[in-house]
C-alpha cells in the first residue's frame, strides 16, 4: 500500500480550508494584476490563470483551491477559467484570451495532448509560462508538467486493489474518462501490462469511456453490468467515473458482489465506503497538486528555474522539488482510502 509523505501532508487540512475559503470569497484579482515573487523576479508578472479540463468538476474545484492558496501566499493574482465540457479543443479559446490579457502563467490540465498545442505555443511566444498538471500535453508544448504520481505507481495501486477485492481472478472492466485523456491512457496501458505480468487469472473484458460526465459514466456502468453478467469488478481511474459507478452500484443488485475501485476523492466516496459499496480506492491530494503547480509557475515566471532537468525550487509547505526528465515534477505516491481512514480527510 502506498502511504503519504508526512512532511508533504503537514498542514493539509488548514491549507484546504484556506484555499476553499479564498475561492468562495473571490480571492482572484483581475488577471492584469501582478505581484512580487521569489528569486530575482521581484517585478515578475505573477498573474496566474488556472485552466482545468472543465468547470464544475469536484476534483478540479479542489486542485484549483490549492492553487489559489499558493498564489495568495506568494502575492500573485489568481483566476480560474474553463469550458463546461471536457472536449479536445474546448480549452483553446481560454488559452488565447489569457495570452491576450497578458497573464504571467497558465496552469492547464489538458483535455488532449495535441489539440491545444498551437494555442499554447502562441501563448509561450507572448512570454506566458505554461505549466500542465494532472493531464499533460506533448512535452514540447509546455514548460513544466506537474505529475500527481508516477504512472507506474498509479497503475499498480489500482490493479493491486481490484485484484485483492475480487480474489485474484475473474472478469473486470475499466471505466475511463475521455478516449483522448493522456493520463488515463497511460495508466490503462500500464494496468494492462501489470495484469498480464502479475494477475493472469484476471481478464480485462473492455475499456469504456464516460467522458468525465456523471450521467454518461452512470450509463456506461449499467451497460457493462448488462453486457458482462459475470463481471466481478470495475476500475475507474477518474473521480467523476468512480463516483457515478458507485452511485449506480449502491442501489443495484450488484452492490457488494461487484467490486469497484479506482481514483476518487474522500468527500465523493465517503457514503459509498460506509455503505459497503466500495472497499478501498486511491488518489493523491489534488489540493497539493494545484498548490505545487502554482509554485512551479511562480518559479518559472521569476526565473528561479527554467524547467531544465535538475532545477530545484521551493513549494511552500510542501518543501523542495526537483525537475526530472521531460521537464516533469512528481508530487508523490498515491494514497489508499478505506473505511478506517476516510474520515481523516476532507476534500
Amino acid at each position: 500500500m502506498f502511504g503519504p509523505n508526512p512532511k508533504r501532508r503537514a498542514g493539509t487540512a488548514v491549507a484546504l480550508a484556506l484555499g476553499i475559503a479564498l475561492l468562495a470569497t473571490g480571492c482572484g484579482n483581475d488577471s492584469s494584476d501582478s505581484g512580487g515573487g521569489g528569486g530575482d523576479g521581484g517585478d515578475a508578472n505573477l498573474a496566474i490563470t488556472f485552466l482545468p479540463k472543465n468547470l464544475g468538476n469536484p476534483y478540479f474545484d479542489t486542485s484549483n483551491a490549492g492553487g489559489a492558496e499558493a498564489i495568495e501566499e506568494f502575492g500573485g493574482s489568481y483566476e480560474e477559467v474553463g469550458p463546461t465540457e471536457a472536449s479536445p479543443t474546448s480549452q483553446v479559446s481560454f488559452i488565447q484570451t489569457a495570452a491576450q490579457q497578458g497573464v504571467g502563467a497558465l496552469v492547464v490540465s489538458a483535455n488532449d495532448p495535441e489539440a491545444i498545442c498551437d494555442a499554447l505555443d502562441e501563448a509561450r511566444s507572448a512570454d506566458v509560462k505554461v505549466v500542465t498538471f494532472d493531464s499533460d500535453t506533448n512535452p514540447e508544448c509546455r514548460d513544466l508538467f506537474i505529475n500527481q504520481a508516477s504512472a507506474e505507481g498509479i497503475a499498480k495501486v489500482q490493479v493491486d486493489l481490484i485484484a485483492e477485492q475480487i480474489g485474484g481472478s475473474g472478469q473486470i472492466a475499466i471505466l475511463s474518462a475521455s478516449a483522448n485523456a493522456t493520463n488515463q491512457n497511460a495508466w490503462i496501458e500500464m494496468m494492462e501490462a501489470e495484469l498480464e505480468a502479475s494477475h493472469p487469472d484476471i481478464e480485462l473484458v473492455e475499456v469504456v469511456y464516460g467522458d468525465d460526465d456523471d450521467q454518461t459514466s452512470f450509463d456506461k456502468t449499467a451497460a457493462l453490468l448488462q453486457t458482462y453478467p459475470e463481471l466481478k469488478g470495475i476500475v475507474s481511474p477518474t473521480t467523476v467515473g468512480i463516483a457515478a459507478a458507485a452511485r449506480y452500484l449502491s442501489t443495484s443488485e450488484h452492490k457488494g458482489t461487484v467490486a469497484l475501485t479506482g481514483l476518487g476523492t474522500p468527500n465523493q466516496m465517503r457514503e459509498y465506503v460506509k455503505d459497503g459499496t466500495v472497499t478501498a480506492f486511491a488518489l493523491w491530494n489534488p489540493a497539493d497538486l494545484g498548490y505545487l503547480a502554482a509554485f512551479a509557475a511562480q518559479a518559472l515566471v521569476t526565473g528561479e528555474i527554467t524547467g531544465e532537468e535538475g532545477d530545484t525550487f521551493e513549494a511552500g509547505r510542501l518543501g523542495s522539488y526537483e525537475v526530472g526528465a521531460d521537464a516533469a515534477v512528481l508530487l508523490g505516491d498515491p494514497f489508499v482510502f478505506n473505511a478506517e481512514n476516510i474520515d481523516d480527510f476532507d476534500f
